[in-house]
């Protein structure tokens, strides 16, 4: 773009220089692996909790939220109702696990609970469903550098790689929590001055517009319809999608990693909790934009549709505003990218190179290791980075459809953890490799929607881990001290108590607090009800 002016330039400049200056500082706090993965535990819950939120947003929603919502209306708004739902399961059950054991990577849980080779698997899953994520958030965020300045696509796609990987490779999670916190200031301030510009801009009252939607039929989020072909339903967005983003949150190393840096197990819960009631917001506002979007350009096809937000700020005109878009939306992939970069090297460091090849490593060596590890996923993420680039749909739903292919091995190998006696390293595989074929047959031969590979993934891995364990080791005695109800034996045998400082330790315990996010979430059902009902 041509006109993009010395405002704006100076704009996104800051944010880099700023983003590159966080890192140096931070870095020279880094003595030790353990600093690079973990921090000191110093970091307030609250900017942990921010650095959660951030980092899922990312540019995926800020960019493909109102695309899709552009097409699909409000109804996109069902598959993102379940977050009390993840958060009140995540906090109850998987973080304890975590963070009692004091790991860096998760996935030596697997380890413990099942064998070495439950746990390789898990992790290269996440290495590689990592990898396409962060292809996608780079590609989303080279987006906005193509229309602001005329660059390619793949210049761009460097451009933004290396500035990432620089902060992160110096800072670890420290500079990752912390510049995410900025991040995240200045995606909502972007976000909100285009919500209040388009308002704004309406060429009708908006009142009329919201009318005129509901008219459309772009207004009911709740579709009850028991069409399993149909993407956005209720019970797609409450049954399916809540098992989807339980692997998110509970069962990614991205998502996890930064709260067992916090202080206290409460502040690790407390900095989850900041997403389960403040995901609904988050989403309600990208969605409601594409609608209005809608209303706006009286339903024109957009070439692509990633870049109406971006068409929209240049048409608008006030000074300064593109450069804060680029700067929110670099922003929004900064704290998806940097998540990535660490959390890819923490498991590629622990699960495989001490593992396997260097266990008496100092922490000297794996902190030069994960380093390195950071520079290397960062150059291997830039392939499918360009191969994002000839999608035209929504990035939002691209991402979301490609990762719903290997949540079912994931959420089976920590539900059949959690509270399976009998199932054993040898099934558990069984059934992943076996779960993993009916999921290509139910995509391939079949219309039922995406979101809902999650759970016939699940269904089918669970089922087949628990008779091939039974018929390759028989029934086990005891549960294993690494599922719930081996974990509340070994609390009652060592005699630690349940709770510190008013939050549950052992897992499985239900906190006060939580019981809050279930009345949050019929709350957003009756509000998206009486939204529509209303207009």
């Amino acid at each position: 773009m041509a006109d993009f002016g010395a405002l704006n330039w100076s704009i996104l400049g800051v944010f880099i220089i700023a983003n590159l200056t966080f890192g140096f500082v931070l870095g020279r706090r880094v003595k030790s692996a353990n600093d690079f993965f973990l921090g000191d535990r110093s970091i307030p819950w609250w900017a942990i909790g921010i650095s959660v939120v951030s980092t899922y947003v990312s540019a995926l929603t800020f960019l493909g939220g109102p695309a899709w919502a552009y097409t699909d209306g409000m109804s996109v708004m069902a598959i993102h109702l379940n977050y009390p739902l993840v958060i009140f399961v995540v906090t109850s059950f998987f973080l304890p696990f975590f963070y009692n054991s004091g790991v860096a990577s998760i996935y030596e849980y697997q380890e413990r609970r099942f064998g070495p080779t439950s746990r390789s698997v898990i992790s290269g899953i996440f290495l590689m469903t990592q990898g396409l994520t962060s292809a996608a958030v780079l590609y989303a965020t080279s987006l906005v550098l193509e229309f602001i300045t005329g660059l390619s696509v793949e210049y761009c796609i460097v451009i933004i790689t290396v500035v990432a990987v620089i902060y992160t490779s110096m800072g670890g999670i420290a500079a990752v929590i912390w510049t995410d916190v900025v991040q995240a200031g200045i995606l909502f301030t972007g976000a909100a001055i285009i919500l209040f510009a388009l308002v704004r801009e309406m060429p009708i009252p908006i009142a009329q517009a919201l009318a005129e939607i509901k008219a459309d039929g772009r207004a009911d989020a709740l579709d009850f319809s028991f069409d399993f072909t149909k993407v956005t339903t209720v019970w797609s967005g409450v049954i399916a999608m809540t098992l989807f983003h339980i692997t998110v949150y509970g069962a990614n190393q991205m998502m996890v990693q930064r709260t067992l840096a916090a202080k206290t197990i409460g502040d690790a819960k407390k900095s989850f909790m900041m997403m389960g009631f403040g995901a609904f917001f988050i989403y309600f506002l990208f969605i409601l934009l594409g609608v209005l979007f809608y209303s706006y350009y009286g339903g024109r096809e957009f070439e692509n549709g990633n870049t109406i937000i971006l068409q929209f700020a240049t048409d608008y005109g006030l000074p300064g505003l593109m450069g804060l878009i680029a700067a929110a939306v670099l922003a929004a992939s900064m704290s998806s990218l940097d998540s990535a970069f660490n959390s890819m090297s923490t498991v590629s460091t622990v699960d495989f190179y001490q593992r396997y090849f260097r266990p008496q490593a100092s922490g000297e060596d794996l902190l030069k290791v994960s380093r390195y590890f950071t520079l290397f996923w960062a150059a291997m993420i830039i392939m499918p980075a360009l191969m994002f680039a000839e999608s035209e749909g929504s990035v939002l739903e691209t991402l979301s459809k490609l990762g719903s292919y290997f949540v079912g091995a994931k959420l089976s190998m920590f539900a059949l953890g959690f509270f399976s006696r009998h199932t054993t390293e040898r099934g558990l595989l069984v059934g992943v490799a076996v779960g993993f074929v009916a999921l290509w047959c139910v995509a391939t031969r079949t219309d039922i929607a995406w979101p809902w590979y999650c759970a016939i993934g699940g269904a089918v891995n669970m089922s087949v881990s628990f008779l091939a364990s039974l018929l390759l080791d028989g029934r086990q005695k005891e549960y294993s001290p690494y599922t719930v109800v081996g974990q509340r034996k070994v609390f009652r045998d060592s005699g630690r108590p349940e709770k510190e400082q008013g939050w549950f330790v052992v897992p499985g315990r239900i906190d006060r607090a939580s019981y809050f996010l279930l009345g949050f979430f019929a709350v957003s059902v009756l509000f998206l009800y009486l939204f529509n009902r209303l207009l």
